[in-house]
């Protein structure tokens, strides 16, 4: 009986003022920032640290001396330079069979990517979308810039 209470109340003290983006699993790890670099969250702007988990609907941001790298749970890569914005709108990702998708809208800035494996088991699945075109990506490495003021 003692366990069970002190497992309900461990509970509900790891639960009080759980955010909505805890409630998710997280699709990225930050791993490397220079100069400034932010997350915004579900209104929040936080300083992006190394290690910092993301998820879907964070948006990414670099000031003009900002870099950031972005490891994703498929092993997609993303490398963003200074000035850049880039919004985490989907990703979905089964590690049994590596089947997923994922569209990220790059609103400004630069951003080298190294394709993980949803673009591989499922060419197309990974889609980048700029302010003039959607890139359907079906497996490979590349680069984009945006310029802001569109």
């Amino acid at each position: 009986m003692r366990l069970a209470l002190w497992l309900a109340a461990a509970v509900l003290t790891a639960t009080a003022g759980v955010s909505w983006a805890a409630e998710t699993s997280p699709i990225a790890q930050i791993k490397k920032v220079t100069g400034q670099a932010a997350v915004l969250r579900s209104g929040d702007r936080r300083p992006a640290r190394v290690g910092d988990m993301l998820f879907v609907k964070d948006v990414i941001e670099t000031g003009p001396d900002g870099g950031i790298g972005i490891i994703f749970i498929d092993n997609t890569v993303f490398s963003a330079g200074p000035s850049s914005q880039i919004a985490l709108d989907e990703f979905q990702f089964d590690s049994n069979d590596f089947r997923g998708a994922m569209l990220a809208d790059m609103r400004q800035g630069t951003l080298a990517v190294v394709s993980g494996d949803i673009a591989r088991s499922t060419p197309g699945a990974m889609k980048l979308r700029t302010p003039t075109a959607i890139l359907g990506v079906r497996g490979t490495t590349f680069a984009v810039q945006v310029y802001g003021d569109h």
